[in-house]
């Protein structure tokens, strides 16, 4: 085996090994890559050389895996996921985007002392942050899907951005008679070559896979290639049009943003098989820039590098999401981690290492030193801090919700899903109806199209993650069906039914389902109203300022503990109203002690609810 090869099977090996390592401790896989091409790589061990592949190859090997990436991660980008925060997604990618750029270059010219022009090219290249190091986390942090829908196009749309305004800065400073007229056409010149393109073969593709006869054994696998081949061809033809360098990631971009959204025949398999393929091109690209990362650079940075990152993390980033979420109703928690998480990834460091060897022949040693020093500071102590730690800051800040699944997006299914939303749980609608999908959508919640008693529908809308899984249609045969695969084939903590015929309550109980019925709920909330009217009125003041939640005693500290000596560690503002143990239930007195195992009712309001869950179940409201 030549030692090419031996390379490429070490680095495919470190990238597998990454990935369990990820899955074991629930850490991005981005913190463990990056770790191994710093081991393996000339600052460690030396086993990979990046020698052997050459400058030219290797950024040509970069190129095209970046395409990959960032391909897979278009095609998933649906219309509908902009709509899960279109004003925040908007304003990310537009504010943001020239709140990153300017504020990166200010920081850098007010720390490292550098010219305005390499400022701005550093700051041009960190406003990335990218699929590269968004969709690892995302994959281990399972997020709101408002925040993750935001992230996700921010990552891809801020990729494309940097990469072409970087080239644009660079020539700008390599062309001293070029003016700012120059830089704007130049940008728009570069990302109209790559949109244009894309477009084409993107529409080259889509005819070929929608209306060429292929036998049906090869269809599947031809639209893999297909798929695949398109995104390659739109990056390598854009990047080929004279005057029109880096335009290839907006081609590769919007090939996989039209395809993602075309309805394709065979779209299940583009997308599975493009995960896999970026898997192992993700491993590739991350050890790759582990082991281009040079000490003597980054230490050459000094205190003003460290000044720069903490800018970049501490000012501009939070700057950013603030002015991003300003008006909406994401919460406060959310925020914060999206404006603590924010790494860059291998858009910055290709480029930055391309320029840095121009600057080198043109005799400008002290910008190159300067351009890889900082954005390899960055790219290093970002994915170190803000990758590794996003998964402990989510559950901190307890921002990992259940997802909630609901079939059915008629009034019930809108107003239950109302309810689960308030208690900051991630629902998603399941329906058929484009029409009641599109008045979902309106109301702000997360929309799976699709038939509910098919299992792939109901996998694409999370039920292998799923907590809680409520038929709430209004035909009983779904509902049964529903609920009995969600208990068979996703084993869903809760599952529960609408029966809206009375004479179907025995047989779906009878079946193991828990079931609610439409008629009877409606007769006792009409009886409380008549016999019960100051519990009525309680229960509806209870509902817009506090919460009843059920929950099991999992806390070993709080087994044995009398209700009496609880003291200052209950919070004030609720109480214990019931305590199940078996089948029986007790209206708990200060002497009642308290097991482990025992499900307890607590009522007031929301905030101390809450607190009081966090005492008895540690984790609950973070799985």
């Amino acid at each position: 085996m030549s030692e090419l090869s031996q390379l490429v099977v070490l680095i495919i090996s470190l990238g597998v090994i990454a990935q369990i390592l990820s899955d074991r401790f629930r850490v991005p896989s981005v913190l463990f890559l990056i770790i191994m091409g710093i081991l393996v790589g000339p600052e460690g061990l030396g086993l990979v050389s990046l020698d052997l592949f050459g400058t030219g190859p290797l950024n040509t090997i970069v190129g095209l895996s970046v395409a990959l990436i960032m391909f897979e991660a278009a095609f998933h980008l649906k219309v509908e996921k902009f709509q899960e925060a279109p004003r925040t997604t908007f304003r990310l990618v537009t504010i943001g985007g020239v709140i990153a750029l300017v504020g990166t270059a200010v920081s850098v010219r007010v720390f490292l002392q550098a010219r305005w022009e390499v400022a701005f090219l550093i700051g041009a290249l960190l406003v990335a942050t990218g699929p590269t190091v968004i969709t690892p986390i995302l994959q281990t942090v399972r997020l709101h899907d408002r925040v993750a829908a935001a992230l996700e196009t921010e990552g891809v749309t801020n990729d494309v951005t940097a990469s072409i305004l970087a080239v644009v800065v660079f020539h700008f400073i390599i062309t001293p008679e070029a003016d700012i007229r120059h830089v704007i056409g130049s940008f728009i010149m570069r990302l109209g070559a790559g949109l244009l393109v894309g477009l084409v073969v993107a529409g080259i593709v889509w005819y070929l896979l929608e209306h060429t006869q292929i036998p049906s054994d090869d269809t599947p696998q031809a639209a893999r290639l297909l798929a695949l081949a398109g995104a390659l061809v739109a990056y390598t033809s854009a990047n080929a049009v004279p005057g029109a360098s880096e335009a290839g990631i907006a081609a590769a971009v919007t090939v996989g943003i039209v395809l993602g959204n075309a309805n394709l025949s065979y779209e299940d398999g583009i997308e599975a098989f493009n995960g896999d393929l970026s898997l192992l091109v993700l491993s590739f690209v991350f050890i790759t820039l582990g082991a281009l990362i040079d000490f003597d650079s980054l230490l050459a940075t000094g205190f003003g590098g460290i000044g720069v990152v903490l800018a970049i993390a501490l000012v501009i980033r939070p700057l950013i999401v603030g002015l991003s979420t300003y008006g909406t109703q994401m919460p406060s928690k959310e925020r914060v981690w999206m404006a603590a998480v924010a790494p860059r990834g291998i858009i910055p460091a290709s480029i930055a290492t391309l320029f840095a060897l121009q600057l080198q022949e043109l005799g400008q040693d002290d910008a190159a030193t300067l351009l890889t020093g900082t954005v390899f500071l960055v790219i290093l102590l970002t994915v170190l801090f803000e990758g590794g730690l996003a998964r402990h800051l989510a559950e901190y800040l307890d921002v990992i919700p259940m997802r909630a699944i609901i079939v059915g997006g008629g009034r019930v299914g809108r107003t239950l899903a109302e309810r689960l939303e308030d208690r900051g749980e991630n629902v998603v609608i399941v329906e058929q109806d484009p029409d009641v999908i599109e008045t979902v959508r309106q109301m702000g919640f997360t929309a799976q199209e699709g038939d509910a008693t098919d299992l792939e529908t109901l996998r694409e809308a999370g039920a292998e993650h799923a907590k809680i899984m409520a038929a709430a249609t209004g035909d009983d045969d779904v509902n049964l069906l529903v609920a009995q695969l969600a208990q068979t084939s996703f084993d869903v903590e809760t599952v529960i039914a609408r029966a809206n015929n009375r004479s179907n309550v025995n047989a779906f109980e009878e079946l193991g389902v828990r079931t609610i019925s439409s008629t009877l709920s409606v007769a006792w909330a009409m009886d409380n109203a008549i016999e019960r009217p100051a519990l009525t009125d309680w229960m509806n003041e209870l509902e817009r300022s506090g919460d009843v939640q059920e929950i099991e005693i999992t806390s070993d500290a709080m087994a044995g503990t009398k209700i009496g000596s609880l003291g200052d560690d209950f919070p004030n503002g609720c109480i214990i109203g019931l305590v199940s143990r078996g089948e029986e239930s007790h209206v708990p007195t200060p002497d009642f002690e308290l097991e482990h195992g025992d499900h307890i009712t607590i009522i007031g309001r929301q905030e101390a609810v809450r607190e009081a869950i966090e005492l008895f179940d540690p984790g609950r409201l973070r799985t």
